[in-house]
């Protein structure tokens, strides 16, 4: 049976993908060897790890704009610190909207003065706060464009003369925006973009080296510039994979391509959970998430029911994150409408059953 992978990570990825991916394990351009063993310093790697950082920053329109592309590792846990470790002198703003958020804060503190400038933690983060005010003396503004556990998302962002930091793990490259307001951003790839290993970071490079602190070479963004990327032994075959990621959403139409298939899935979701008396929506309504949309059952007799309907359909990874409950069903870039249909059909067909 055909499994529709509702998953928050990691991530669905698209059928082509796998198949390119399977073989290159095999035999890697044709030369005997796998991905998996050849040398990083290789011409064929060295080739991989450039065309993804290009590619990266083309699908951003953020070509010769002064913003480099590095490919590394720790996931945004890792970015939580390094972030803090470049940017931070003396105080930095951070908007709280959730568990990601909160743990960069926490790593923030270590290195300066931390001002969050609002929070939505009074409704266990089911929404985004909108009337706040960034301090003009911040050295920079932190917030989280998506939230996986939660299932919010920023529509709008401020506008700040300081630089704007941005966890984009689980919506990057899923809606169109202009990302030359955002002077770093951050993703870890499992979420939307490839396979757990990689953390993707396009970062503006006139920010950098103005801490006073000596920062340690691998929590140095610089030394990751200055050597494109390979400072360190990098994570080849996730980077591999998230490039044949990157093609494929090129061939999509690039970022506007996917946005309209990712409206129409998030569409199709919400309708049903609104129209539906046995499920109510976790996030406001303004604020929605189109790549994880949470909800809840009304009734929880009908819990049994529903479990084993979505399981029988095919569908996985729909179970809720312990601290909301009830179920997710994150829709990244590579999840077909046909997946989301099969899931509104099995709520409907609840409805018709109760």
């Amino acid at each position: 049976m055909k499994k529709h992978n509702f998953s928050a990570g990691p991530c669905i990825l698209p059928e082509t993908v796998f198949q390119e991916a399977s073989q290159a394990i095999l035999d890697y351009n044709n030369s005997g060897l796998s991905i998996l063993e050849i040398s990083h310093r290789s011409k064929d790697f060295v080739d991989v790890m450039e065309e993804a950082r290009s590619l990266s920053l083309e699908l951003l329109g953020l070509e010769n704009k002064g913003y480099k592309a590095l490919f590394l590792q720790g996931g945004a846990s890792l970015e939580f610190l390094m972030v803090a470790y470049n940017l931070l002198e003396k105080k930095a703003a951070y908007l709280n909207t959730g568990t990601w958020a909160d743990k960069a804060i926490k790593e923030a503190k270590l290195f300066g003065e931390v001002d969050v400038v609002a929070s939505s933690e009074n409704r266990n983060f089911n929404y985004i706060p909108k009337k706040y005010t960034v301090p003009e003396d911040a050295d920079y503004f932190h917030c989280t464009s998506n939230n996986t556990i939660f299932g919010t998302q920023m529509k709008r962002f401020p506008k700040t003369s300081v630089p704007m930091v941005c966890d984009m793990s689980s919506d990057i490259f899923s809606r169109e925006m202009d990302f030359s307001k955002f002077d770093l951003i951050y993703a870890g790839a499992q979420k939307n973009m490839g396979p757990a290993g990689t953390t993707l970071v396009i970062i503006k490079e006139d920010i950098l080296g103005k801490v006073s602190r000596k920062i340690p070479a691998m929590l140095n963004y610089k030394s990751h510039i200055d050597k494109d990327s390979m400072y360190n032994t990098p994570a080849v075959y996730a980077v591999y994979i998230s490039l044949l990621n990157l093609r494929w959403l090129k061939a999509q139409g690039g970022i506007s391509g996917i946005e309209e298939k990712n409206k129409k899935k998030a569409q199709l979701i919400y309708s049903e959970i609104d129209i539906n008396p046995l499920f109510k929506g976790f996030a406001a309504e303004e604020d929605r998430s189109k790549m994880n949309a949470t909800f809840n059952l009304v009734k929880d007799s009908l819990k049994e029911r529903f479990d084993k309907s979505w399981k029988d359909a095919g569908i996985n990874g729909l179970t809720g994150h312990r601290s909301v409950g009830g179920y997710r069903a994150s829709m990244y870039n590579a999840l077909p409408l046909e997946s989301v249909q099969i899931l509104v059909d099995v709520m409907s067909d609840l409805e018709r059953k109760a």
